[in-house]
Parts: C-alpha cells; structure tokens; sequence
C-alpha cells in the first residue's frame, strides 16, 4: 500500500502538526478509524516521515485472540522503553505501569507518539490504561494516536467510553480515512498499467483492495473477493511452503523471531516465496503479514484439520518456551481443541487478568474453562464457579450468569469446610441482591452468619454481618443496620476491608435516621477502603456518598467528587459501579435541569441489574417527562415494574414520584393516586427524609393532603403551602426546574411569570403549558408566547436533533461514532443523516458540513 499513502496528505499533515505542538508540552489524541484496508496502519507508518529528530514512534498491536492479552499492545514495547516500565509491563502491576508509562512518556522537549494499532480487539487493562492516557495527554508531550475500524463497533463495545471520554477532556484529532477517489486509482494504476476504470469498479476504491489488483497484474482476471484473490497468489506456493506459512497465518499478530525459528524450522530461506509473491514481510526479528486481512484469508481457505494442527504446532512452541504470555496460550489451546491445556492455564490466564484489572478478559478465561465441563474435585470446581460468578457481578454481566454460577459454588461447597462454605453464602447473598432476589439474599446473609458463628472465625463472621447490615440498610431497617453494623465493626476492626464495608453500612441507616454523622462515618469508609486498595469498598462508598449529597442538595460535593469515582471505578473496571456512578452523574445533571447530559449518563446504565437499571430508567423517564418526550409515561411505567419486586423504598419511592408528575403534567393528578399511597406508606416505615417528604407534597398534589411532617426538605414545605421558602431552598442548591415549579405554586401572578420565563428556558414545555393556562384562568392579558419551535429558528428546518447529528458529521464521527454520543441506535442516526442531508438538500456527509457551514448552523467551538 506504499503508494496508496501518497494519497494520504492531508493526513499526514495533520499529524506532523499533532507532532510539532507535542514537542511544545500541547499533547493531543488522534484517532484514526475507517474499514478494513483502508490504510490505517500505512499511516500509522508514515509517521516516521513526520518525526522530528528528538521524537520517537512506538507502536504497540491488538490482537485477534479468543480472550484478548492482557496489556498486550504495551507489552509489544518491551526493548523500545526504558527499564521501569518494562519491568512494570513484565509484572502485569497496573499500578506501576500507570506511573511508569507517565514517567517515560513525560519526557520534555521529546515528543513521543505512541500507536496503538487496532483498539476494538483491546483488553479491559490496556482500555483502563488508555482512559488514564486520554485524560492527561495535553499535559504530556504525547501524540496517542488509536486506530480502530469503525464499522465493527456496537453501542456498548467498551471502545465506545473511550470515545466519548476523548470528546469530552482534551484536544482531540479525527481522522477518519475515505476511500480512495477515481482520480488517486488511475495514478495508481498508470504506473502499474492496468486498466483504472476495472480496477475502481473491482475494488470501490479500498486501498488494500486496489494494491491487491494491482500486484495481481490483471485487474480483468483478478476473482472479486479478497479471499480468492489471496488463494491466487497462494497457488503459486508448493505444498511445503504453503504448510509452513499456514503455521504462520495462525498467529493473530506479528510472528516474533523466536516464534518463526520455532514453527519454521527450515531456516528463513523457506519464507522467500511467500515474501516475494508479497504475502508476508519478513525482517529480522518478526515476520508478518502484509495485512490482516490477508493472514484471516489464509486461515479461512485452511481445513478444519489442518488449522487445528498448526494451532498445535504454535501450542508447543509456545508452551516449550518459558515465561509464554499464557493468553496466547489459551487461545491456541481453544483453536487446537486441547482442553487440557485450557484446564491447565485458563485459570492461570483468568487470575493474571483478574489481578491487572481486566476483569472482562478474566471472565471469559473461567467461562472458557468451565465450558470444558471439567471433572474435578468439589473445592476445585467450586472455585471456578465461584471466580466466575464475583467477575461478573464485578463486570455487570447478565445477572442470571453470575447467580447461577455462585449457587452451584455454594452447592459444592456444602458439607466442605465451614469458613470457606459461610464465605461463599455471603457472596451468593449478595449476587442476589444485585440480581433482584432480595429474599434469596437475605436467606444466604441469615445461613453465612450461622455458619460462620459456629465455625469461631471472626474476620468471615464480621463480613457476614457487614453483609447483613447491608440488607438491612438498602431496605431501609435502619436500627436493625446500626446495630449488626456495629457488631461487624467490633469484630471486623482489624480488617480495613471489613471495617470500610461496615462503616459504610454504618453511615448508610444513619442516613435513614437523619443522623448528621453519616457524613464523617462514609468519609472514613472510602479513605481506609482507598487506603487498603479495595476497589469494590472504595467504589461503593464513592457511590453512597455522592447519593448522599445528592439527596441532601450539596451539589457542589457530588459534582467534586463525580469525576474522581467515575475514575476510580473504570481503572478498576468495576463495570457496576462504574454505571452506577454515570447514574449518579445524570442525577445531578437531572437536578440542575442539564438534560442535554442526563440520558447520556443514565443510559450506560440500562444494561446493568436489576436496581441500577431501575435508577437510570426512572431518570430517563422523568428527564423525557419534563421536556415533553413522547414515550416517558412507558418508560416510567417500566421503572415502576422493575422497582417493584425489589421491595425497597430507594426504588419504589422515586419511580412513584415520577408517576405522580406524570399524572399532573397529564391534568389528572390523582391518577397515580395508587401508586403513591403504596410508596407512602412504604416510606413512613422504611424511606429517607427525602423521599417521604417528597412523595407528600405529590399526595397533596393528588388530592390526598398528608403535610409536610415537619421534614428539613423543600418538597416538604412545598406540602405544608410554603412555596416561597421552598423556592429559596431549590434556587440556593441550583435546582432551577424545581424553583421555577415552586414558584408555580405561588398565588401571584408575578411569580407564576417568573416562573413561566425559566420554564421556558429550560425546554420544559409540559409544566409551561400548566402555567401559562393558571395564568389565562387568572384573567392574565399578556403572557408571553414561549419559544418558537427549534424547526423555525433554524435556516435549514433542520430539529434540534438532526442540528446536533451534523455537528458531530463536522467531527468526523461516523454513525456508530454518533450513536455513542448521543445514546441512539445506529439505525436512528441514520435516519437523522438521511433527514438532514435530504433537508439541507446535498448527498453527501461531506456536501451536509459544508452547507451547515455557509447557513451558519454549524457551531465548530469545541
């Protein structure tokens, strides 16, 4: 493809200037997407070209494994860094490869590019270590260029995050690669002399493809697939060098020296036919393919038995030679159908990877394995089971996986040695939690602190009763929290991760009572669990504590300690709390009415258990309700039947408030009538200050005046009539949707037009219109009009939404880019693109930003 890049000017010039302002201390991200073949890696290569003197280019590459190897493209850097970070790559610490790789890429006046070349196959720990990169490339002098191929990534692929997290904290340089034009294959294919019209026709313009025909030296008689054309080439080898490189094409990366004098033990003269026909490119440490597309066509032509064989020569090399990444290990040993060698190193795979924190890719090791359905000893198989089951609860992977896996551990378990059996009791008991089974959570917690008691070991009991406290606390049981909480803090004293939980539980149900010590107590909680490094301590307390300023209205404390849990979770990838987290993130967005970013937020939420799931569609729903989205009334109804067999308040009572809204906005504010007394009465026993207070303003609402019962919370002045105080409270804390509703209730009309002028601004045209008709009954004569229609300000008629979608067309984004953005499905954003093209009347994505551009709707200051 060396002459394809030519063609590649513009990009080239955009990354020597990304490179040239490196070298000033501006670092920035570049990301380069595009098909397969279309000259990602060439441009990652002509890089060189750009380099100043004192810079330096490393490249590190993703893989096409079963399981992807753990900090696998940072680990092909070994031999190009200095000893501090290659000593913390060969240990796998991600804590010391974070602080090393900062160290060795801070190097000032030196700019160093680092590509990492294929990021949708990355692994958990490489994604965590590139989320710490993003956020600090423009202090580094640091070009982190990703390459990936845009149209293999789903909404929820974890690539995604880092995407959108780019967008959002730094410099950032798209470079999303076209094909080539008709123009840029006729110079090509001059210099070849081939026919360019056949050769575009053939290829569509894909620079591999067109370098393919090309070498193939008659376009007219190349076949149409890759694959075939690969197979010609292929034909021309004898049955001996053919054999050797299928032994090649088996390895999903570069082939490393060592690897080829193993599996080629001819020597490397044995590799020239297929170098000189341009299938490989061999140099003198590794050998690889000319592109990955070719190797996979190589592998797709080799019988089934043949492909297993040379999985099993690369096997034995592999395994005869020390110190072998076990992930490669794995992964041969699931394509030569050696399940042995899978019992034998998945675990060993799974247990790396867990440590360095890729908790997805140590998933996938024990569900590997346990597919092999093993014969093992009881406690042996358990621990599969068990392992299995805390990685994904730990990844938020389907609940019903991780409940079934911890109850055959536990199963296994019974009659085995008590303290390990009442330890797996209190991991089942809470998996079932987080998987809406509240009676089988408590049922477990009561067994494990039985089983526990009895068999005298106070560490395993005090967790247990941790637990309990737990269940306790979620539900609500407040004094019943406070006093096993304390049990499990006597015991448990010594033990930072035993005392973080409980501390924890501790805070929690004095919350519930209203208990100022609350605070202090989850404080400690998340610095000793910080302190000890106890990542699932340290996110929930994170997560309690922002909940707890949240509902408080210390806005400013949750949205300081927002970005900092939010980290912390996905460099721990704690996948739960990590979505738990964004949840909490579009609640305060939800209470300062920046609902442009709440359904972002909530939404990474809605694959999550149960509870989580409940929490981000009850924000959703109520963020959709107040600008007047069709669908929220389902949505919420949706948050009420999940809520429900949860039987907890902090569920029940926030789903039957947005009812309650629903129900006014709709003019039938007794409507949820139901509902409500069903939350209510469940809060006098179980909810917080908060949610009793505000499920009593929504009774009267209703028609059902209950008062305020002398609660500290606006919403409970607004139920005793106190709407000017309310409105204070609410403007103080920044909630500006419930100030201007507080205003609403006021009797005067001044305030109900005060109230009118900030609905308006705020899109909430639901409420708005309840105001403006209080207002016609009043016998008010002027009332203003409201905004017109986004539709009618916009030169183009283009929606709000479709503005926003050619925004991010003018970013370079791709549809799936987009989807991520804005939290749609790739389908809808197609049918924005084809709205707004057809609307500014052009065809193409290109001919759309332009157009934008001279209307004046395009807004590029980002």
């Amino acid at each position: 493809m060396g002459n394809a890049i030519l063609e590649r000017e513009d990009e080239l010039a955009a990354l020597g200037s990304s490179v040239r302002d490196a070298g000033d201390g501006s670092g920035t991200v570049v990301l380069i997407s595009g098909e397969a073949g279309i000259g990602k890696s060439s441009l990652v290569e002509a890089i060189r070209g750009v380099l100043p003197a004192e810079g330096r280019l490393l490249i590190g590459y993703c893989d096409d494994l079963v399981t992807p190897r753990v900090l696998g493209p940072l680990r092909d850097l070994i031999g190009s860094v200095g000893t501090a970070l290659t000593r913390a790559l060969e240990l796998g610490d991600r804590g010391e490869v974070l602080e090393a790789l900062r160290d060795e890429l801070g190097w000032a006046n030196h700019p160093t590019v680092l590509a990492i070349e294929d990021v949708h196959w990355a692994d958990e720990a490489t994604f965590d270590v590139l989320r710490y990169l993003v956020r600090r490339a423009a202090q580094l002098p640091l070009v982190l260029v990703l390459t990936y191929r845009d149209d293999e990534l789903s909404t929820d692929h974890p690539l995604q995050q880092l995407l959108g997290l780019a967008s959002r904290v730094g410099p950032v340089r798209r470079l999303r690669l076209a094909r080539l034009t008709e123009s840029a294959v006729r110079r090509l294919s001059a210099a070849a002399n081939a026919d360019a019209d056949e050769v575009f026709a053939i290829t569509s313009g894909n620079p591999y493809f067109v370098t393919e025909v090309l070498a193939s030296g008659d376009a007219t008689t190349v076949p149409l697939t890759i694959a075939d054309a690969v197979q010609a080439r292929t034909a021309h080898l004898d049955p001996a060098t053919l054999e050797i490189l299928e032994r090649l094409a088996v390895v999903p990366s570069v082939v490393q020296r060592w690897l080829v004098e193993a599996l080629v033990p001819e020597g490397p003269a044995a590799l020239a036919p297929a170098e000189q026909l341009g299938l490989i490119a061999v140099t003198p440490s590794r050998v690889g393919f000319r592109h990955e597309l070719t190797r996979r066509a190589v592998v797709g032509s080799m019988p089934a038995a043949r492909r297993m064989a040379a999985n099993r020569s690369v096997l034995a090399a592999l395994m005869a030679r020390p110190g072998t990444d076990v992930s490669r290990v794995v992964h041969h040993a699931a394509q030569a159908g050696d399940s042995a060698v899978i019992l034998q190193y998945g675990p060993i795979a799974a247990q790396e990877a867990s440590a360095a924190g890729a908790h997805r890719e140590a998933a996938a090791h024990l569900r590997l394995v346990l597919d092999q359905h093993p014969i093992l000893e009881p406690r042996a198989e358990a621990e599969l089971w068990e392992g299995f089951a805390i990685e994904c609860y730990t990844i938020d992977a389907p609940a019903g996986d991780a409940l079934a896996a911890q109850r055959r551990a536990v199963e296994l378990r019974r009659g085995d040695d008590p303290r390990v059996y009442g330890a797996s009791l209190r991991w089942l008991s809470r998996i079932c939690w987080w998987a809406g089974d509240p009676d089988g959570a408590d049922t477990a917690a009561d067994e494990a602190i039985a089983v526990l008691a009895a068999a005298g070991d106070d560490d395993l009991l005090a967790m247990a009763l941790s637990g309990k406290a737990q269940l306790h606390a979620l539900a609500g049981r407040n004094a019943e929290a406070v006093v096993v909480a304390e049990q499990a803090i006597a015991l448990g004293k010594d033990t930072p991760a035993t005392l973080s939980h409980a501390l924890n539980n501790l805070a929690m149900a004095l919350w519930g009572t209203g208990d100022a010590r609350a605070r202090s107590s989850m404080e400690e909680s998340l610095r000793i669990a910080l302190a000890a490094d106890e990542p699932e301590h340290a996110c929930r307390a994170y997560v309690n504590l922002i909940l707890y300023y949240l509902e408080l209205l210390h806005l400013d404390d949750a949205r300081r300690l927002l970005p900092e849990g939010i980290e912390f979770a996905e460099r721990s990838d704690f996948v739960m709390f990590t979505r738990y987290l964004q949840v909490a993130l579009g609640a305060l967005h939800f209470a300062t009415a920046e609902w442009d970013q709440v359904v972002s937020a909530a939404a990474y939420a809605l694959d999550s258990s149960p509870p989580v799931r409940c929490a981000a569609v009850t924000l959703i729903g109520r963020t959709r309700l107040r600008r007047g989205e069709p669908g929220a009334v389902e949505t919420l109804r949706e948050a009420w039947q999940i809520a429900l067999p949860l039987r907890e308040c902090q569920w029940i009572g926030p789903a039957a408030a947005a009812l309650a809204e629903a129900a006014m906005l709709a003019g039938d504010a007794g409507a949820a009538a139901a509902e409500l007394t069903e939350a209510y009465e469940l809060a006098g026993r179980f909810g917080t200050a908060a949610i009793r207070a505000e499920l009593a303003y929504w009774l009267g609402r209703a028609g059902r005046p209950v008062g305020g019962e002398g609660l500290d919370h606006p919403y409970a002045l607004l139920a005793d009539g106190r709407w000017r105080e309310a409105a204070e409270t609410w403007r103080a804390a920044g909630c500006r949707y419930e100030y201007a509703a507080a205003l609403a209730d006021s009797p005067e009309t001044e305030d109900q037009l005060a109230a009118l002028v900030l609905l308006d601004e705020l899109g909430a045209e639901p409420r708005a219109r309840l105001v403006r008709a209080r207002l016609r009954s009043l016998g008010v004569a002027r009332i203003p009009r409201g905004p017109a229609p986004a539709t009618r300000v916009n030169p183009a008629g283009l929606t709000e939404r479709q503005s926003e979608v050619v925004q991010l067309l003018a970013l370079g984004m791709t549809n799936a880019e987009i989807a991520g953005q804005l939290v749609l499905s790739v389908r809808t954003v197609d049918s924005h693109v084809a709205a707004a093209l057809d609307k500014l009347g052009v065809r193409t994505r290109r001919e759309a930003v332009t157009r934008a551009r001279d209307l004046g709707i395009l807004d590029l200051r980002r």
